[in-house]
């Protein structure tokens, strides 16, 4: 046997679906931005989001 190594590495393609490293990455990043939001907004308006929607 010959010790011939490949000289380029393959490139796997990522499912674009589903529950992958990147989703779930920009799904916490909206998360955190979000909240951040409705915490300035809660501050700069003395309003809570229940009273935004009428519940309260």
């Amino acid at each position: 046997m010959s010790d011939i190594k490949p000289t380029t590495q393959p490139k796997a393609n990522h499912p674009k679906r589903g529950f992958t490293e990147y989703a779930e990455k920009l799904n916490g990043r909206a998360a955190m931005i979000g909240f951040v939001a409705l915490l300035i907004i809660e501050y700069v308006t003395g309003r809570g989001l229940l009273s935004w929607l009428g519940i309260r």
